[in-house]
């Protein structure tokens, strides 16, 4: 039993021995941030080559498509529908008469007013020609012209008021679905359908302020709507000369050619903008920008080691971002382990991305 536990004490020593000594060479030995020889290990890095091209400012908007021309139908006088010359979904003219209220009684009214036009128009010649050789007053024959002039006068109020009871396009487009019948009986305030004109389409959109100094009228815009794969175009025609308190956005109005009437007024529409192309720009991977305490360097592969560049930046997309000073063509740039570098360190290129 005393044997036994005299091993077990000399192995316990033997172990103990062994795990200092490990311990003794792990520290001693080299770390991975030190070579054979006492130098830095260089940190292997991914770059990406600078150059020139055209940078594209693009803004995404959300919006809705509006018919050109929208008006509510609604007669302009009350009575009983007589005619009703429209079919829901038509296309009209502008002027096309659509809708015709019972105007018999002035219609009557204005054959009786003819007829004493008729009347007054003769007694008014007949005196004319006696005043010429004094044969009546001066005031007869203003009486006898004063009565044929209103009579005139009637006649066009009458004429007026038949115009009231037909109802006519105010432009070029479709009817919409109808709301009475023929024989309903209408007034002002009753809508008899709609008409809007949906070629060309409106585009009602909101873009930032800070964009507001790079939109003008004419500028081109494409959009998709939702259920159509289709990809249209139009311009931009109508600018509001305000930002919105609220929001602070700007808000345009688009149009665009719809022959094909597949854009229907009220459909979700995204908007996308060109605002700005600026040719020759240097664009780098937004990963590749370091933030320092007075402003924002990269990092260069020079011969083997890093060289800090303090750099001055422009517009951005989601991947890339335009350097506007501090950059030229034919850099090279680090884009990853920029966490582990410092000025100067030594770098091993293991990834080249030309086509960044």
């Amino acid at each position: 039993m005393k044997n036994v536990k005299n091993i077990l004490i000399i192995l316990f020593i033997i172990g103990a021995l062994i795990f200092i000594k490990i311990a003794f060479l792990s520290n001693s030995s080299p770390g991975p941030a030190a070579s054979k020889s006492g130098q830095v290990a260089a940190t292997n890095v991914t770059v990406v080559l600078a150059k020139t091209s055209t940078f594209e400012t693009r803004i995404v908007a959300t919006g809705t498509t509006l018919s050109n021309e929208e008006v509510d139908l609604k007669p302009e006088a009350s009575g009983k529908i007589t005619e009703l010359l429209f079919k829901e979904g038509d296309k009209v003219t502008k002027g096309e008469l659509l809708l015709k209220l019972n105007d018999a009684d002035l219609v009557a009214t204005v054959k009786k007013l003819e007829l004493n036009e008729k009347l007054a128009a003769d007694k008014e010649s007949r005196l004319k020609r006696l005043l010429e050789i004094k044969g009546v007053s001066q005031e007869e024959y203003d009486a006898a012209l004063n009565a044929l002039q209103g009579i005139r006068a009637d006649m066009d109020f009458n004429q007026a008021q038949i115009a009231k009871t037909e109802l006519r396009a105010p432009f070029d487009g479709v009817i919409g679905l109808k709301s009475v019948s023929e024989g309903s009986y209408v007034s002002p305030t009753v809508k008899i359908a709609s008409i809007q004109q949906i070629d060309p389409i409106k585009i009602d959109f909101f873009i930032p302020e800070k964009y507001s100094g790079l939109v003008h009228k004419g500028l081109k815009l494409t959009f998709h709507i939702q259920g159509q794969k289709e990809e249209f175009e139009g311009q931009i025609y109508a600018i509001e000369p305000k930002i919105d308190l609220s929001t602070r956005t700007m808000q345009l109005r688009g149009l665009c050619p719809n022959k094909s009437g597949k854009i229907l007024p009220g459909s979700f529409a995204e908007v996308r903008l060109i605002l700005n192309e600026a040719p020759n720009s240097i664009l780098i991977p937004t990963e590749a920008l370091v933030p320092v305490l007075k402003g924002q360097n990269v990092f260069l592969y020079k011969s083997g080691k890093t060289a800090a560049v303090a750099v001055e930046t422009g517009a951005r997309t989601d991947t890339q971002i335009e350097i506007t000073k501090g950059l030229n063509p034919g850099d090279t740039i680090i884009t990853t382990g920029l966490m582990q570098l410092k000025p100067g360190a030594p770098v091993r290129i293991v990834e080249s991305k030309q086509d960044q």
